[in-house]
């Protein structure tokens, strides 16, 4: 076990935000404003927190558009103050209820002048930051708590960087963790006793459930912004890996999943599907085969799907799937075969057969494709469908995915449904579930992001019914807007649960919603819910049930 950061080290394991505006950029042109050191530290870390994972670290646009300064120059001063005042269509939030008028202003000139390139991450640097807190012979035998742990859920608090572990049959919070900032994702072990959660910061760690109280027994950092994390599934490889990818540097991290132990790491920079050599090939989503020993990593920059043999991690192997740029979220289909993922900013599905290791296809879709896992059901026309929600248009688009039993419909766009808006990030059905819900928590019209749109599987031509999930809650009237996200089931499949997201010094909540009625079952509300919003089954995670 290494102990704690080496001096040589610290800059490396420093939020994006404080190490880069530690760096020297090139000098701006004299006709663009300049910030004082204070006020570019400040906004520096604002861009992390809120701008990086849609734009880039380095600006050069994915999800988001291309922020380098030859394009926010030719906007201006004042243009881009409105554009971050009042928010985008396409899927960028107002900041008007978020940050005041001067940091507005003030991010409005920091994305005029040259980004800073901030500094590598390697495997030294991954090993210094590990911290092995219990070590596996020192931690329970059994579980020690009577609590369900297949009915917990993680939750991310966004601004505090902490997780609630919300036990699902109370509603009461059994415990707060502190993570890393933002956690993206909570994944679980094969075994569903290891919660993993990965922090926009680069910061890892593995949460022990058979404790009387969930404890960390591992941290580390990966880089210094990520997104995902996944473990290794396949039978013989159970919680043996955990892999976990970066934004910040490019690349990807093989670890023990038992302590994890940095063992190997992996760059992602290279060329993209155009043939163009791209330096932020950042990790998108992972997720694990249970047919194979394999991971499925998607690169998001440079197009590619890497399907990642884990087998032997000396003789490591990929499988290389050209598909389309900008891939971000997705899931496996409802046989676990073939995963979908949303490349949003091509506006495509790339799908890809685990079992043959080959694309199996691309399907063009409305704009911005943003699915979450998606959602697996069976359409009453056209069997077996994966759907995505959009964060560039107001429909849940459903794709075939039944090559034997329906092969004119499969992996071809086969309905469009109306979403009660544009701007959703999230699309949730449970296999025990008549329903289809859809979120818009991104949308700059207040009344569209606090509700949802719920369709009956059954009967999908009756249309949507739109609830206003928020007032449900009955918070108290804030500036800030009460944003409805992320539709996540119960282990039972009767339950789904919403995020209230609203401003980090507002009160937010979980309202608990009967899948069968539509009707509010509970409100789980507490001080220390600082801005919930992802929300994590163990045991639907454990088991890709989606």
């Amino acid at each position: 076990m290494v102990k704690g950061l080496k001096g040589a080290l610290l800059l490396s394991a420093m939020p994006f935000a404080i190490a880069t505006a530690a760096l020297a950029a090139d000098p701006a042109p004299a006709a663009v404003p300049t910030l004082s050191t204070e006020a570019k530290a400040a906004s520096a870390k604002i861009y992390f927190e809120r701008c990086a994972g849609c734009h880039g670290v380095l600006r050069k646009g994915a999800t988001g558009k291309n922020l380098e300064p030859a394009n926010t120059q030719k906007l201006g001063q004042q243009r881009l103050e409105k554009i971050l005042t009042n928010g985008t269509d396409g899927g960028m939030v107002n900041f008007d209820d978020i940050l005041t008028k001067d940091e507005i202003a003030n991010m409005a000139t920091y994305i005029q002048n040259t980004p800073d390139t901030p500094p590598e991450f390697g495997l030294k640097d991954m090993k210094a930051s590990w911290k092995l807190l219990v070590e596996p012979k020192d931690r329970p035998t059994k579980q020690m708590n009577k609590v369900s742990l297949k009915n917990v859920f993680s939750v991310t608090l966004r601004d505090t960087g902490e997780v609630a572990l919300i036990d699902g049959d109370t509603k009461q919070i059994w415990a707060i963790v502190k993570t890393g900032y933002a956690v993206h994702i909570s994944r679980l072990s094969a075994s569903g006793r290891y919660v993993y959660v990965i922090g926009r910061d680069g910061r890892l760690d593995m949460i022990d459930l058979w404790f009387e109280k969930p404890t960390t027994v591992a941290t580390m950092k990966v880089g210094i912004d990520a997104r995902s994390v996944d473990t290794s599934k396949f039978k013989g490889f159970e919680d043996k890996y955990a892999v976990v990818g970066s934004y910040w540097p490019p690349q990807y991290a093989i670890l023990d999943g038992q302590t994890l132990e940095p063992l190997k790491v992996v760059s992602t920079r290279g060329v993209t599907v155009d043939g163009e050599y791209h330096p932020e090939p950042r990790v998108a989503s992972i997720v694990s085969s249970v047919i194979k020993p394999e991971w499925v990593i998607n690169v998001k920059e440079s197009g590619q799907i890497k399907l990642v043999d884990y087998s032997d991690i000396k003789n490591l192997r990929e499988t290389t799937i050209e598909s389309a740029k900008f891939l971000h979220d997705g899931g496996w289909d409802a046989s676990k075969r073939y995963f979908l993922v949303a490349a949003n900013a091509s506006n495509k599905v790339a799908v890809v057969d685990t079992k043959d290791g080959k694309l199996a296809g691309l399907v063009d879709t409305k704009a911005k494709p943003h699915p979450g896992r998606g959602a697996n059901f069976v359409h009453p026309k056209f069997g077996p469908v994966w759907a995505t929600s959009h964060l560039g248009a107001d429909v849940i688009t459903l794709i075939g995915t039944d090559p034997k039993g329906h092969p004119k419909e499969a992996w071809k766009v086969v309905a469009e449904l109306k979403n009660h808006g544009s701007n959703s990030l999230f699309v949730k059905t449970h296999p025990k579930s008549k329903n289809l819900w859809a979120d818009a928590p991104l949308s700059p019209d207040r009344d569209l992001a606090e509700s949802v749109t719920v369709y009956d599987i059954a009967n999908l031509d009756k249309g949507p019914e739109v609830i206003n999930v928020a007032k449900m809650a009955d918070l108290p009237e804030t500036k800030a807007v009460k944003r409805v996200v992320q539709a996540e089931y119960n282990a039972a499949g009767d339950e789904v649960w919403f995020s209230i997201w609203a401003g980090k010094t507002d009160p937010s909540a979980i309202v608990v919603i009967d899948d069968k009625t539509r009707k509010m079952k509970a409100v789980i509300k507490d001080p220390k819910l600082i801005t919930p919003t992802g929300k994590f089954n163990v045991y639907n995670t454990q088991h890709d049930i989606y």
